[in-house]
């Protein structure tokens, strides 16, 4: 019996698929499939696969072509393959001439010609692209139109800013730059919101009222009243308002929350998260400090994160202390929360005026996890145990800080097939963090020395 082997990732499997599955049957007598799993297709650059795993296996499936189906997970596992299930062909397409001739040393490799003008590519890109409009002042600006060009299916057309702080480049390649906000809403289906904080709630309400999904740097408002009215009208509008926190779409980040609360280091006792960075505020100079995020703003919404995926938002009590760089414009260069749980605690130092490690620690029972600074765009953490031959590290790769993922998931939930990493109950608690530290609730003020 001659066995075939093949690999794809098979998105939105198409006609051009199905006859290179075809081609591959015809050369032996059992045809085994291999689809690649989503992080592994994120290694490879492809990040915008529609579709889940079990979608595009259940796909190849009902091809009946395949005798068997197998999940394509790391590199050099087709080597691994060949020699476990006694390959005699290993097959692909005829892009990929030359790619897999190392595999000549284990079996017979072939490349078939594919059927011409088809792709899955292609198919995504063809699809009505969902026109994406930028609105506020910040360097992120940057990032986001660049990484967004790794994902098919959407197009920034716009940005609506002051002054326009985006580069050269960045400008070049936008077709409509303007300080009008309403002339930018009639142009797009979506906005992404990195304005100052202060003016999240009007913007993210405009773009909701006018039917345009809203994917809004956090806080998305600064206070709970305001957090649920926007939601709200998100919600009777059956349009998608997300709270973008870069962090959560990493895969690092992910799957340490996963670990973590799957009950590897024992009961988890305490978080503990650091979140600084430097910068020269003049705070003679208001009209800049009034665009200027403060360090609860930047930073609070980030360091919070784990706390609140881990430990729930039901805390008992929350205590802030402050360092205050100007009362009126109410800029913290330095902020340290801590948080009181029936069975835990958790503290988080945000600076923009103070520099510290910036690690994140996840204390159990067991064994504790360590994220090495900056913790929150890691690819690489540690669970550690009293035993230290016991110790594990996690690497995975980091595309974008989480950018890329983040545009992904936002496309993914405005097409009904997705869901927020950063749910509505987390990015409410937020707001009320916000709101609690501008009333001053349980709030202490540090000296500066003299």
């Amino acid at each position: 019996m001659t066995k075939v082997i093949t690999y794809g990732t098979y998105d939105l499997l198409h006609y051009g698929h199905i006859k290179l599955l075809e081609r591959a049957k015809a050369l032996g007598d059992y045809l085994i499939v291999g689809v690649t799993a989503d992080d592994f297709d994120r290694t490879r650059g492809k990040i915008n696969v529609q579709q889940t795993l079990m979608e595009r296996i259940e796909a190849v499936r009902q091809t009946g072509l395949a005798d068997e189906i197998i999940v394509e997970e790391y590199e050099g596992q087709k080597i691994d393959d060949i020699k476990k299930y006694g390959i005699d062909i290993f097959t692909v397409g005829s892009d990929w001439i030359g790619k897999f001739d190392y595999l000549n040393e284990f079996c017979k490799v072939t490349y078939l010609d594919r059927t011409q003008g088809i792709s899955s590519s292609e198919i995504r890109t063809q699809k009505n692209a969902l026109r994406i409009g930028i609105v506020g002042e910040s360097s992120i600006i940057d990032k986001f139109v660049n990484e967004s060009q790794y994902v098919n299916g959407i197009s920034i057309i716009g940005i609506c800013s002051e002054n326009k702080q985006c580069s050269p480049q960045t400008s070049k390649n936008i077709s409509l730059l303007t300080d009008d906000y309403n002339l930018l809403l009639d142009y797009v289906d979506a906005v992404y919101v990195v304005s100052h904080p202060s003016k999240h709630y009007s913007h993210v309400k405009k773009a909701l009222e006018a039917g345009k999904h809203v994917l809004c740097e956090s806080p998305v408002a600064m206070s709970t009243k305001e957090s649920d009215e926007l939601y709200h009208i998100a919600k009777s509008k059956g349009i998608a308002l997300v709270d973008a926190i870069k962090t959560a779409y990493s895969t690092a980040y992910s799957r340490m929350i996963l670990l973590a609360k799957s009950g590897k280091i024992g009961d988890i006792v305490s978080v503990d998260s650091v979140c600084t960075s430097l910068r020269n505020v003049d705070y003679n100079d208001t009209e800049s400090l009034e665009k200027t995020w403060s360090s609860i703003t930047a930073w609070g919404p980030t360091a919070l994160l784990p706390i609140f995926q881990l430990l729930d938002v039901k805390y008992s009590d929350i205590r802030f202390v402050s360092r205050i760089g100007n009362d009126k414009y109410a800029y913290d260069e330095f902020t340290k929360i801590t948080f009181e749980y029936p069975n835990a605690v958790a503290s988080i130092k945000v600076g923009q005026g103070v520099k510290s490690e910036g690690e994140l620690i996840i204390s159990g029972t067991n064994g504790y996890i360590y994220v090495p600074a900056p913790w929150w765009k890691t690819d690489y953490f540690e669970i550690r145990y009293e035993n230290p031959s016991d110790n594990k590290r996690y690497f995975f790769q980091l595309d974008g800080e989480g950018i890329r993922n983040e545009i992904v998931s936002f496309l993914r939930i405005i097409e009904n097939h997705g869901y927020s990493y950063v749910s509505e109950k987390l990015s409410r608690s937020i707001s009320f963090v916000m709101e609690s530290y501008l009333n001053r609730n349980n709030f202490v003020k540090l000296h500066q020395a003299t």
